[in-house]
């Protein structure tokens, strides 16, 4: 299979149209709230775990090469280094 390099804002671009095509409407309920949902830009599967790093786990041992892409369930960024994490509300749309 030959890779296509894509920059990461390319990847970003793909994993929020693919959330907010579909996936968002099924994880974003109360107990996902804050839990982490990990897209293969490629396939369009997703999981979602606490942290993400068993969900990116999972998708790995389907797909070795999966190019895969994390987003904070409710949340505006997926990390905060000192700053705040705000909640968006459920009308918010990550992409155009």
């Amino acid at each position: 299979m030959q890779a296509i390099l894509l920059s990461s804002e390319e990847v970003a671009k793909r994993a929020y149209r693919i959330y907010e095509g579909g996936i968002r409407k099924k994880v974003e309920i109360e107990e996902n709230i804050g839990k982490m949902v990990i897209i293969d830009i490629e396939t369009g599967d997703y999981e979602v775990d606490k942290t993400g790093l068993q969900a990116a786990k999972n998708l790995q041992a389907k797909s070795p090469y999966a190019r895969l892409f994390g987003i904070r369930i409710g949340y505006n960024v997926a990390a905060s280094f000192g700053g705040v994490m705000e909640r968006v509300s459920s009308d918010f749309r990550y992409c155009d």
